[in-house]
């Protein structure tokens, strides 16, 4: 992904969603909550179909199979037949298990009570409420019914099994069905935890590419500032001359209009590399060439060609030996040190001092003079500084610039050369 293109990829399918068949319907709203219809629930997948009718078909055959008992109970027949209606309601309700888990659970609460042939019914209702409640609503209603089915018990006894056994048997199996709903609960929260840290991590991973993207946008901004505004004064400078002195000698003419079109070509020339970053996206600083130290001595011969009295020293042996980074970043604190005197105090001579040494660090030194004379205001001034001490910064030295004490003006730094 380009990082200084600007376009913002498309989001990628959700495989989680898009496989919601075979999810509850419940972690298909939480996965997709804009697909929810407003006013209306989200439809029941086919695993919810499924589920359903596995959970009525259980309670179903708990019915038929606790009815065959009913008969060695000798009941009235008025008790038995409400037991077996009770029980064929609480079937179907299971049905509704999905709409209002709480209610349906509270409401199997007294047909328990009533009815044995409800057992499966009730089962499934607070297996439906571990699912999807938290455990508060569970702990109060198998609190409740737990505590009711010794009275249950006792009215009802069951002619095969003794009294205490019977009501371990009911412990465990309720306990049995509240663990197993609550092991369901937790895999879907696990699910949407995952989801949610799989969100986040694509959200982190965009705002450290947007972060990117600006910190790549704000160095191409310094770079076009530091070439194209030591161009441009080349360009102003002689076009000046050109202005004030139209009488000049030809040779003088024709040596500023040369210049005037060398640094031109030179301007349109960075521009367009600039520019080709700009739509290549991020690439590797090492596709373009960049200037380094060494380069230095070019920048002040070209400097004086148009015209301004330069004085370089460069006290380090060996250029080459400078790394990459420092070495640019001294080229392009020299190159604003120029850029800015040809435009604050032209004609003064102005002072390159470059020093250093592996583990020492590396100096750089630009001063000039006050002009000779006053110099109008140049609108934009002290933008380059502002990127060139930011520029240092960033390769862990320091910048200072300022007026000296006979009104002329030096940027001095310091990088580290380790």
């Amino acid at each position: 992904m380009s990082t200084v293109s600007g376009e913002t990829p498309d989001p990628e399918p959700q495989p989680f969603v898009a496989q919601r068949w075979l999810l509850p319907s419940a972690v298909v709203k939480e996965l997709d909550p804009d697909g929810e219809r407003p006013g209306r629930r989200h439809r029941r997948t086919a695993r919810d179909w499924l589920v359903d009718f596995s959970c009525f078909l259980t309670a179903v055959c708990f019915g038929l199979l606790t009815a065959d008992g009913l008969e060695q109970e000798h009941l009235p027949e008025a008790v038995a037949a409400l037991d077996q209606v009770l029980g064929a309601l609480a079937c179907a309700a299971v049905w509704l298990r999905r709409r209002w888990p709480l209610g349906l659970a509270v409401a199997m609460i007294p047909v328990g009570l009533l009815s044995i042939t409800a057992s499966g019914a009730i089962l499934v209702a607070v297996f439906t409420l571990a699912v999807h409640r938290p455990f508060r609503y569970v702990a109060w209603v198998s609190g409740i019914a737990l505590a009711l089915s010794p009275l249950f018990y006792w009215l009802r006894p069951d002619p095969d099994i003794p009294y205490v056994w019977t009501l371990i048997i009911g412990v465990v199996l309720n306990g049995a069905v509240v663990g197993w709903g609550m092991f369901v609960r937790s895999k879907r929260q696990l699910m949407l935890s995952l989801r949610d840290r799989a969100q986040r991590a694509e959200t982190e991973a965009q705002l450290r590419a947007e972060q990117a993207q600006r910190l790549a946008r704000e160095a191409i901004a310094r770079e076009m500032h530091d070439v194209l505004a030591h161009r441009l004064t080349l360009l102003s400078v002689h076009a000046g001359a050109l202005e004030f002195r139209p009488g000049a000698p030809e040779e003088e003419i024709a040596r500023a209009a040369g210049v005037i079109r060398e640094s031109a070509h030179e301007a349109l020339q960075d521009l367009r590399e600039i520019i080709g970053v700009l739509r290549a996206g991020d690439r590797d600083d090492n596709s373009r060439p960049q200037p380094t130290l060494g380069a230095l001595e070019s920048l002040v011969a070209e400097s004086r060609e148009a015209g301004m009295k330069v004085a370089l020293e460069n006290r380090v042996t060996d250029p080459a030996a400078v790394p990459a980074s420092v070495g640019r970043t001294a080229y392009r604190i020299a190159q604003e040190g120029l850029t800015n005197a040809r435009k604050h105090a032209p004609g003064t001579e102005v002072t390159v001092l470059v020093t250093g040494a592996p583990g020492d660090g590396l100096d750089v030194l630009v001063r000039n003079p006050a002009p000779e004379r006053e110099v109008p205001h140049v609108p934009g001034s002290g933008q380059g500084l502002i990127g060139l001490t930011e520029r240092a910064t960033l390769t862990g030295g320091r910048l200072a610039h300022g007026p000296t004490a006979g009104g002329g003006f030096e940027v001095r730094a310091w990088l580290p050369w380790g």
